[in-house]
């Protein structure tokens, strides 16, 4: 029923607002058992998701709304959904006047805290936020966030050519990073490996994070903003 989906081991059971399989380390298996024989209902809960996505993108003139995981807090698809429920109707009762496709390209997740532009391009607007001033607050920074996705993609291509360079250069097996290290942090993290590589990393896995450790299956983990001993 799992397959093909991401299993991640936290403090509860059930299905992320992602699609991930979420195990409690805390249940017993039986509560294990219990998810996976209904993992075909969430299908019909994701559906939903999707269709509630597509209702307020509608609604806020193209905006793609997306789930960042790593960029937001854990959430349940129940929890999820029945926030971007509240968000639609909310947006159904009180309609803004946004130019349909007027901000197609663009992208927003729901969070809890402050409406904000992330520099990465996407917005980031709470739930609870009012309507009126979610057409100004998006209207006004469109454009920036238009070159903000823009610098995105340009970061993107740098960061692909410097981790190449690097792995070369450091004669890894493996480089990667975690979702939570920006772009802007692995090309800091590539140059200076590149000016001053790591001793004894010959052929292997290389992972780019926000602290030292070695996962279980070996892999190498460094902070993006490593200290050299000299």
């Amino acid at each position: 029923m799992a397959k093909g989906r991401v299993v991640i081991f936290t403090d509860r059971t059930g299905m992320s607002a992602a699609g991930h399989v979420l195990l409690g380390t805390t249940d017993v298996h039986h509560h294990w058992t219990k998810l996976f024989e209904s993992i075909p209902s969430y299908y019909l809960l994701q559906r939903k998701v999707l269709q509630l996505q597509d209702r307020v993108s509608h609604l806020l003139g193209g905006i793609e709304i997306v789930h960042i995981e790593e960029l937001q807090p854990l959430l349940s698809m129940e929890e999820y959904y029945s926030a971007l429920d509240a968000f639609s109707n909310k947006l159904l009762k009180r309609r803004v006047p946004i130019h349909p496709r007027s901000l197609r390209g663009l992208q927003m997740i729901l969070d809890r805290f402050v409406p904000r532009l992330h520099e990465m391009g996407h917005f980031s607007i709470p739930s609870v936020f009012d309507p009126a001033s979610l057409q100004w607050f998006l209207l006004t920074h469109a454009q920036k966030a238009r070159d903000n996705l823009k610098r995105k993609e340009e970061l993107k291509i740098v960061e692909q050519e410097l981790t190449k360079a690097c792995k070369e250069r450091a004669s890894l097996s493996r480089l990667y990073k975690e979702p939570s290290v920006s772009s802007k942090q692995m090309i800091d993290c590539c140059r200076r490996l590149i000016e001053e590589p790591l001793p004894s990393l010959d052929g292997m896995h290389l992972c780019v994070s926000h602290f030292y450790s070695i996962l279980q299956d070996g892999d190498l983990c460094i902070p993006w903003n490593w200290k050299s001993k000299s």
